[in-house]
């Protein structure tokens, strides 16, 4: 059997999977009243971020497809085959009147043969039998010969439809590591800043982070997580020897420069750095609660902003008394910490299972 590579049906298909990537978010920082420079980095991070998502969709996208174009190539194969083995009949049938013709005088021109039969009738009608076989053969050849040199066309240009969609699998490989490559760049840069913030009890001011217009929704659900993608962390209430007591809030394990989301609408009562904490915002919520966002690489409001559901508020990081990139989030019934409830059936409640 030939390669599954090679057969006719799949070269319009195979060459509409060559899409060509989507165009990239660009960010237009706008910079708070108290901004000391470098804060461009965060709109950096987050654009890398939303080019990495799009770089790993369309290289999903494509591996997705060629897996769906090997079975239908399989498919495809087998009736192939089914051709060739019938094809095959059909010569072997000729062969079988050829034979015939021979043994019976096929080589005598039939003007010779009906002088010199007893029965002039039984011999036409044998003959005419052997035309009409001949000639369905000799279509039926005729046919495979033609539909063999199509295969033989289309085989090509299947081949290379191949080749051009794991060219393009192969570059969006590429362009997935090298965008990864700058984004880890960033986020250090984007740390290293967070770092001396925190050091110095002084933030940088919001570095706005707007959100490209692929992902914006009409109509956001009340309340969300606090980040989209995670793993969570230390539970609410557990022991340790970073907490003074127990463990205040639920941790969200994510990498540097995650956007970070208001979980529902609300108002932000503080933007500070420095302490245990780090970098964190508080926010208060009409129906009387507060959520708390701590150990950021950034911010992306200031206070006094009102936000919305989703609205991205900053970035992850590890600043404050952190041993590595989370989102340590809180939910307290005051401002005061040390008024917290447990986050996660909280938001349950409210509709967000984590």
């Amino acid at each position: 059997m030939r390669s599954y590579r090679r057969f006719p049906l799949l070269v319009p298909v195979l060459l509409c999977a060559l899409a060509v990537l989507a165009a990239r978010p660009t960010e237009e920082p706008r910079h708070g009243p108290h901004q000391a420079g470098g804060g461009g980095v965060g709109a950096e991070v987050a654009r890398l971020y939303e080019e990495a998502a799009v770089a790993a969709q369309e290289y999903e996208e494509g591996r997705r497809e060629a897996e769906l174009q090997r079975s239908r190539a399989q498919r495809y194969e087998e009736l192939l085959e089914r051709e060739r083995r019938e094809a095959a009949v059909l010569r072997e049938d000729l062969g079988r009147i050829a034979r015939a013709q021979y043994r019976t005088g096929g080589d005598v021109p039939i003007t010779a043969r009906l002088i010199l039969t007893d029965d002039p009738e039984e011999l036409m009608h044998g003959q005419h039998a052997v035309w009409q076989a001949d000639l369905a053969v000799n279509n039926a050849i005729g046919k495979s010969s033609r539909a063999q040199a199509r295969l033989a066309e289309d085989e090509e240009k299947a081949e290379a439809a191949w080749k051009a969609l794991e060219k393009r699998n192969t570059e969006l490989v590429e362009l997935k590591q090298r965008i990864e490559r700058k984004l880890e760049r960033a986020r250090g840069r984007l740390q290293g800043q967070a770092n001396d913030s925190a050091a110095a009890g002084t933030c940088r001011g919001a570095v706005r982070l707007d959100r490209p217009k692929a992902v914006r929704v009409s109509l956001p659900p009340p309340w969300v997580a606090p980040v989209e993608t995670y793993e969570m962390s230390a539970e609410f209430g557990s022991g340790g020897s970073h907490w003074a007591r127990r463990h205040t809030g639920q941790d969200f394990a994510v990498p540097i420069g995650t956007p970070v989301r208001a979980v529902g609408e609300g108002t932000v009562m503080k933007v500070s750095c420095g302490g245990a904490f780090g970098i964190q915002i508080l926010i208060a919520h009409p129906e009387g609660y507060y959520t708390h966002y701590a150990h950021l690489a950034s911010v992306a409001v200031d206070q006094g902003d009102r936000v919305g559901p989703g609205q991205w508020i900053g970035q992850a990081g590890t600043t404050g008394n952190s041993t590595g990139p989370h989102l340590h989030f809180e939910v307290r019934v005051t401002p005061q910490l040390g008024s917290g409830v447990d986050p996660v059936p909280w938001l349950a409640a409210r509709g967000v299972h984590l």
